[in-house]
């Protein structure tokens, strides 16, 4: 129930002065598309329909991707019968009747529209209760509106009783009664109108189409690309790699650099023999005609023409091969050259010698051991993965839904299912209700389907032939004439008899072929690699005409591998669980452009339970990151090397090793570049520092290894200049035990031997000379440096003036250790904190929300939200209101006792919690609970007021 003075407090600030202190959550708010600050009106949309009791949309247009968009959301709300009502207009015949047939297909939604009249509203009203929130600006049920384009709503929140909102709602009812409702019959009507103004504009629009492919261009990402080529060849440089995500445009960034160029003799090799058919097309797009242009393949042996595309396994051969001198070819490109470790593939490296050789990926990492990144001197002259791309709309938007598997005779599927269960009935039944309810784009469906293995291709597309559906299975074994048929037969019109529906598959599309029409991906198979997850989406993100968007409808079980997913799509490769976590509760805020990711709520848990479960930092996985950088690099990658290129969080090093150096030494062998007492000490600054929890030790040891001495108020200006906040003289105080080791516990300290980092004298510091003699090894020092810029990097891109409270950032995760540390604690007293503990005038509580079911019964505290900006919370069994510790928490105003939150979901998270923000006691409650003999003890029920109310996601994420 919300209160009246709430909602006044919170227009008050909106409207009359920011300074009034009230909850966000009743402030009138602006709603923007802005990907620099990850906030999509989208988002809003989506919160407030999760937490209504009834919504009612009133907008001019409606798109088939505007309900891709919510149609998840709107699912969830039928399921709980949450009711809604939607007008939109028949205005410019703009509103696709697809969209409006998946809307009426919701049983919780009636939906009408206004055939008369210029009605352009574009309102969102959500009822809660007894109180309203209505967004109202310039978004229709667009993807761009909700996504992308420059956009202003207002959302504000009123009263049920508001003379305003009560002209909202009688403005919406009048429109609703008067409009005609939707049903299958109108639209079926409607449908050939909107087809005749669709294929009115399609006309103009493949006009302009023509017009531009005449004068066909470099895109922007092209551009960038070219003038790195030109750049490395005016280095000197005879080799160069371009690494870009699939449907980027690769072959016609290589043909402008050949135009460019323009070699005598050029040689573009690739592995299958409808590509190099393809890329010689795309290159007469560039080139024209005036070239000669042949084919080099097992069905055509073109050898004199001056420019030829080859497959690889013709022209490996010894009798083909040794018809062209070593330098023949002024240029060569290789296409999808992840594949040139093969012996094939060196074979022909090692023969031709050309002017200019360019490799080009999407994928180059390799864990075979071969090193691609050699084979090219290193010399990466552009870089462009899936969110840059998606970033720059050079590929299509997509829609990805991750639902539940079915469950089979009470089993849900996981790694070890039986194969009669992937192809039984139900199972097929489950995919085509699927398939069906989240549909495509407009036009009929032309999708891929990768399945497990090849028999289950077979017998799913059996299956869906048994249904009328028009499918076929193809795999490894498949001729090169059968796959190209396939696709034909893929791409064609539905007026075409032959045509296909579904193409079944295991690996064989992962990459190197180009299906631009494909509009609806599905995946029924565990997720065992990210690179392969982003290959298969990719064969649907090439633009196509009149296809606005993919649909990618991807089946979770119980997968071992579930957390593969967010690393995938979010393209996070961090393997950092927090920061996984945080992109899962991101939904689609952070994915650039319109395209949305959508999980069913089992789906999302499982994902979660994947993350908390999965060991990210086994030995195995280490090495295997440290060597695929380092073979990029073509050096010892340093920790932000790691992080420069979106790589690994070089944390897990230093959990797995203790420090980043006894990694390398390991994997290096090597054995003598540091003393044991310096390796000692590095893990000490490594261990205690390298979570950069707080600033000021960073600083102080930066400044020592600098300038060796400085004074505090040195130390002071320059946090000040670089954070806008004065440390304390007891965060300075505890800045020197810490760096000196005296705030660990005496066990603790004896693991890192002796440390002595600085000495004080007055308000002067200076360094110790044992540290002062460890710098003297250039090793030691190097490695030490890496570890406080990265230390320095990870805080600045967690820190913002706004979300900095005296020394902990809001929602930033922090162990008991680290909170008992930036409390200004003497010492560790982590040990003994448990639930909460009060000393030095200060009180962290800890809670965990969702508690394990064997601990005692005394211990089961009844801890949780009240509501986003109160928090219910138990003390410790046994006391009563007046136990010295209760008093000390009520007298906290006159005390100035600072009582702080951290709270984290559940033990699966390992042992830090989020700070929630400080807090104020508003009542107290005596009560009891039962030990495990059942008998009552008291126990102090005490409410908090949150300084700032949670924001929704971590909200959502942590009660649910």
């Amino acid at each position: 129930m919300h209160n009246i003075d709430d909602l006044k407090n919170g227009m008050y600030t909106g409207f009359i002065d920011d300074k009034i202190d009230s909850f966000e959550e009743y402030q009138p708010s602006l709603l923007i598309n802005d990907e620099s600050r990850e906030i999509k009106v989208l988002t809003s949309i989506i919160e407030e329909l999760s937490s209504c009791t009834e919504f009612y949309f009133s907008v001019a247009f409606i798109t088939n991707s505007g309900v891709a968009s919510l149609i998840n959301t709107l699912k969830d709300l039928e399921e709980r019968n949450i009711k809604g009502k939607i007008v939109t207009s028949q205005y410019q015949n703009f509103t696709q009747p697809q969209a409006l047939k998946r809307l009426i297909q919701l049983s919780n939604v009636e939906v009408r529209i206004a055939t008369k009249g210029n009605f352009h509203a574009k309102g969102y009203i959500f009822k809660k209760h007894e109180h309203y929130r209505v967004i109202i600006g310039s978004s229709n049920l667009t993807q761009n509106a909700l996504s992308y384009n420059k956009e202003w709503n207002l959302k504000v929140s009123a009263s049920g009783n508001g003379g305003t909102l009560k002209s909202i709602l009688d403005e919406f009812n009048e429109n609703f009664e008067a409009a005609e409702i939707v049903t299958e019959e109108w639209i079926n009507v409607y449908k050939e109108i909107y087809q005749s103004e669709r294929q009115k504009r399609a006309s103009i629009k493949e006009q302009m189409e023509d017009i531009q492919a005449e004068m066909i261009k470099p895109n922007k990402m092209q551009g960038e690309a070219l003038e790195a080529l030109e750049e490395l060849r005016l280095e000197k440089k005879d080799k160069a790699l371009v690494i870009s995500a699939t449907g980027t445009g690769k072959t016609y960034l290589s043909a402008f650099d050949v135009k460019k160029f323009k070699p005598k003799r050029f040689l573009f090799i690739v592995h299958r023999e409808n590509i190099a058919r393809a890329a010689r097309k795309s290159y007469k797009r560039i080139l024209g005609n005036s070239i000669e242009m042949g084919v080099l393949s097992g069905n055509s042996k073109n050898f004199d023409e001056p420019y030829l595309f080859s497959t690889i396994q013709t022209l490996h051969k010894d009798d083909v091969l040794e018809k062209f001198k070593p330098d023949h070819f002024d240029y060569i490109v290789i296409d999808e050259v992840h594949r040139s470790g093969s012996k094939s593939y060196e074979k022909i490296l090692n023969h031709f010698k050309p002017r200019f050789l360019l490799g080009m990926s999407a994928t180059p990492e390799r864990t075979d051991g071969y090193d691609i990144y050699k084979t090219f001197d290193y010399n990466i002259a552009y870089e462009i993965r899936l969110k840059r791309a998606l970033q720059e709309d050079i590929l299509s938007p997509f829609h990805y839904y991750g639902i539940s598997e079915i469950e089979v005779d009470g089993v849900v599927l996981d790694d070890k299912t039986d194969f009669n269960k992937l192809v039984s009935d139900e199972r097929v039944e489950r995919i085509i209700e699927k398939a069906k309810f989240y549909g495509f784009d407009n036009g009929r469906v032309k999708g891929l389907v990768f399945c497990s293995s090849i028999k289950e291709a077979k017998d799913l597309s059996n299956k869906f032939n048994q249904r009328g559906y028009k499918t076929i299975s193809l795999d490894g074994s498949s001729s090169e004439k059968e796959r190209e048929e396939a696709i034909q037969r893929l791409e064609k019109n539905e007026q075409i008899e032959d045509y296909l529906d579904y193409i079944f598959t295991v690996d064989i599309f992962n990459e190197g072929v180009d299906i631009p029409s494909v509009n609806q991906i599905i995946m029924l198979r565990p997720t065992q690699s990210s690179i392969v997850f982003v290959q298969q989406l990719g064969r649907g993100l090439r633009k196509s005409s009149g296809k606005d968007y993919l649909v990618v409808i991807d089946f979770i079980g119980n997968y071992a591998n579930n957390f593969l997913i967010p690393i995938a799509l979010y393209g996070d490769k961090s393997y950092n669980k927090d920061n996984l976590r945080k992109l899962m509760n991101s939904g689609s805020s952070t994915i650039p452009g319109v395209s949305t990711i959508n999980f069913d709520s089992i789906t999302k848990d499982r994902i979660f339970k994947s993350i908390d479960n999965t060991n990210m930092a086994t030995k195995k996985a280490l090495v295997e990151e440290y060597k695929l950088l380092k073979y990029k690099l073509g050096k010892i990658p340093t920790m932000m090397d790691f992080i420069l290129h979106g790589s690994r969080d070089p944390i897990a090093f230093i959990d797995y090793s203790k420090s980043y150096y006894n990694f390398i030494a390991d994997i290096e062998n090597m054995r003598d570049e540091l003393s044991s007492e310096e390796r000692s000490h590095l893990e000490f600054y490594s261990k205690e520092l390298g979570g950069a929890k707080r600033i000021e030790d960073i600083i102080m040891l930066e400044m020592l290894i600098e300038h060796e001495s400085f004074s505090i108020s040195e130390v002071e200006e320059i946090i000040k200049e670089n954070y806008d906040f004065y440390p304390s003289e007891q965060t300075i105080e505890s800045c020197i035990r810490q760096l000196n080791c005296q705030f660990l516990k005496e066990k603790d300290r004896k693991k890192y031997k002796q440390i002595n980092t600085l000495l004080i004298e007055g308000t002067d510091i200076s360094i110790h000379e044992e540290l002062k003699y460890k710098l003297n090894n250039k090793d030691f020092k190097d490695y030490l440096i890496d570890l406080l810029e990265y230390c320095r990097d990870k805080f600045n891109k967690a820190y913002s003036k706004e979300n900095y409270n005296k020394g902990f950032l809001l929602y930033g995760k922090y162990s008991r250790k680290d909170v008992c540390k930036i409390l200004n604690w003497k010492s560790d007293d982590s040990s003994t904190v448990y639930g909460y503990r009060i000393k030095y005038n200060t009180c962290p509580i800890f809670v965990t929300y969702h508690k394990k079911d064997d601990i005692s019964e005394s211990t089961k505290y009844e801890d949780g939200f009240i509501n986003k900006h109160q928090f219910s919370w138990m003390t410790r069994s046994g006391l009563n209101l007046d136990s010295s510790e209760v008093r000390e928490i009520k007298n906290y105003s006159s005390t100035g006792l600072r009582i702080l939150l951290f709270v984290k979901k559940s033990d699966g998270e390992g042992g830090d919690f989020y700070y929630m923000g400080d807090v104020e006691p508003i009542n107290y409650k005596q009560t009891t609970i039962k030990d495990n003999n059942g008998k009552e003890k008291n126990i102090v029920n005490i409410n908090y007021k949150l300084n700032k109310e949670v924001e929704d996601k971590l909200y959502n994420y942590l009660i649910n």
